[in-house]
């Protein structure tokens, strides 16, 4: 992918960082020799509408920084007739991640923070007990690869501390604080000792919090300076300007997925996710580091692909390599067998044992409103599916059919 200097003032707002330069083309523009890989994604995409285990989806394949493959299908509302496009804006849930990661590797390369910080340099206040009654250091390189000791509600019963003190995951409890949030956390035990294991958590949004304070501005200000308005990521921010645009998420469902009302409960590996859709209509709501943004699928493969390649100045050299390791072996099995973590998303260490015909070091995450995506750098791959079903656009058949299909035969160059 290459990143070009224009003429156009609008476009230089951020000296050394040129926007993303994409090879965009309508769906009716495809080339002739991506026939084969066009036939085989759209035929995982027209399988699960079919078979209703998703409402609507937006898919792109980029090979080189070239888009070969883009997709709308299905339905952005279902109940009025809203058809899918590429434009539409999705809730990203943990698509949030990568780009609240990369916003702290910014940091990184401008000398602002450390990896090695203490938490408690930037949030002092944050001392959460280990079962000890001790109170163990916790780094941004803890929070960054899961491995803090904090977890998730929705991991745990419903017994729990995190249920107890009503910490929220992000996605539900409009209106809630992220200081109030941040106090609840830091009054529930540790679930293990910093650096002990692997459990996905509440990091990001601690992430955020930290971010905050190091640029000495909100969440949402920061990471348009760092991040999104840097890699010309119009549509992606912690608000929704044109709810219009929204898709409209649903859960998953027999004989079809359910529309999301105020409040809705999915069952993901046996556990309730809490979903409250209009907490994004919430100016009181805290923005979420761990799930709270909205975006395209088009915002998400430019940060993808500044990822992949480094962005031309987005990242040094040496922060790219650093984000590209697996700091968590693939005993932890982040996204089954043979899948470690890095800083913000897994990392595949064994392909064999994953059962995937990705490369090894391939990266990927999603999202649990019902999305997904990986970055293949061996390949010079990048493949975003953003849907609006839970959680079958995240965890179902769908990622992996779209995934085989991709891998199913020649990508176009």
């Amino acid at each position: 992918m290459s990143f070009k200097e224009t003429d156009d003032p609008d476009t230089n707002l951020h000296p050394g960082i040129a926007p993303a330069a994409l090879d965009i083309r309508s769906a009716s523009d495809r080339p002739t020799d991506g026939a084969d890989l066009s036939s085989r994604v759209d035929r995982a995409i027209d399988r699960a509408l079919t078979e209703h285990r998703i409402v609507g989806a937006v898919v792109l394949v980029a090979k080189a920084g070239r888009i070969v493959y883009r997709r709308a299908a299905g339905m952005a509302d279902r109940e009025e007739a809203r058809p899918m496009k590429e434009d539409n804006l999705f809730l990203l849930a943990s698509v949030t991640k990568p780009i609240v990661s990369a916003a702290v590797m910014r940091l990184v390369d401008q000398g602002v923070i450390d990896f090695e910080d203490p938490v408690t340099r930037w949030l002092p206040e944050f001392r959460p007990r280990a079962a000890d009654g001790t109170q163990p250091l916790i780094t941004l390189h803890h929070l960054l690869t899961h491995t803090a000791g904090l977890t998730y509600p929705f991991s745990e019963s419903p017994d729990h501390l995190y249920h107890r003190l009503k910490v929220s995951s992000g996605l539900d409890q409009p209106g809630l604080s992220l200081n109030e949030n941040l106090r609840r956390l830091a009054a529930a035990l540790l679930v293990g000792m910093p650096g002990a294991a692997w459990k996905y958590s509440m990091a990001f949004d601690v992430l955020g919090a930290v971010i905050e304070r190091a640029c000495e501005q909100p969440l949402a200000q920061a990471v348009q300076a760092l991040v999104t308005g840097p890699l010309d990521m119009t549509d992606t921010a912690f608000s929704v300007v044109d709810r219009r645009r929204l898709a409209t998420p649903y859960g998953d469902g027999r004989p079809c997925p359910v529309r999301m009302g105020r409040e809705h409960i999915v069952s993901f590996n046996g556990m309730p996710i809490h979903f409250e859709p209009e907490r994004v209509f919430d100016e009181a709501s805290y923005p979420s580091g761990g799930g709270g943004m909205v975006g395209t699928a088009l915002d998400t493969l430019k940060l993808l692909e500044a990822l992949r390649t480094g962005g031309n100045g987005f990242l040094s050299a040496e922060t790219l390599t650093g984000a590209l390791q697996a700091y968590v072996g693939p005993e932890a099995q982040t996204k089954g067998p043979g899948w470690g973590y890095g800083r913000g998303w897994a990392v595949l260490v064994d392909p064999k044992a994953a059962q995937s015909p990705q490369s090894t070091g391939t990266l990927s995450w999603g999202g649990v409103y019902g999305h997904s995506w990986f970055i293949d750098r061996a390949r010079q791959l990048t493949v975003v599916g953003l849907t609006n079903t839970s959680i079958e656009g995240n965890t179902g058949r769908f990622p992996k059919d779209v995934r085989d299909a991709v891998y199913g035969g020649p990508i176009p160059i």
